[in-house]
């Protein structure tokens, strides 16, 4: 059995890696952005070279499929999920009645509203540091994934996919507006698995 003491570092540990990561890629840039890249090639690139280089989108959807699980799991068992449902129920009935309150401009059911803003507040809180803590524990997969997928497609150009509607396309095209053709793959993939585990395990959105 593992103590509790032990759990504790790993957590802080893990914490403070997804946080790290983040930061690095915000603050550190470019450099940063391909050293991640390129640590993780040593895993991936051999993956990619038996699979082909002209179905790098299909490495595209196995990386978003994991992100997709590796998420979903990590939010099903981080976050309290019924606090989050009573708490958006409450928030629906109290608006409901602070509306028909200053329609009827009832001081009294005004003042009452009030003081259960407070206590909403208080779990609403309570919701987004649950909602925050998933965030490092998902970065330390999700990221260095979408880094290496960042750093290969910025070396090798000419990798292509068709797409509905929008036939063949290079992957390093504008899709729309700054995202290129490969980032809309990975994040619809993502989207699209996301739903089918959030549905199976009875989880809602984050």
């Amino acid at each position: 059995m593992v103590s509790e003491a032990l759990k504790n570092q790993i957590d802080r540990f893990l914490l403070a890696l997804g946080f790290s990561l983040m930061i690095g890629i915000m603050v550190l840039g470019q450099g940063f952005r391909t050293a991640v890249g390129e640590f993780v090639g040593i895993l991936m690139n051999p993956i990619l070279a038996l699979v082909g280089e002209e179905n790098f989108h299909l490495i595209l959807f196995v990386m978003a499929a994991i992100t997709a699980v590796y998420a979903s799991l990590i939010q099903k068992y981080t976050i309290d999920w019924e606090l989050m449902r009573s708490t958006q129920e409450r928030v629906k009935v109290f608006q409901k009645e602070f509306r028909e309150a200053q329609l009827s401009q009832n001081t009294y059911m005004l003042k009452k509203l009030d003081e259960q803003r407070k206590e909403m507040m208080e779990d609403q809180m309570k919701m987004s540091k649950q909602q925050f803590k998933p965030m490092a524990y998902i970065s330390i997969i999700s990221l260095p994934l979408f880094m290496w997928a960042y750093y290969y497609i910025s070396g090798h150009g000419n990798a292509t996919m068709v797409f509905p509607f929008w036939g063949e396309q290079l992957l390093t095209s504008q899709a729309f507006w700054v995202f290129q053709h490969w980032i809309y793959w990975y994040f619809i993939s993502s989207l699209g698995v996301s739903q089918l585990i959030r549905k199976a395990l009875n989880i809602g959105g984050v």
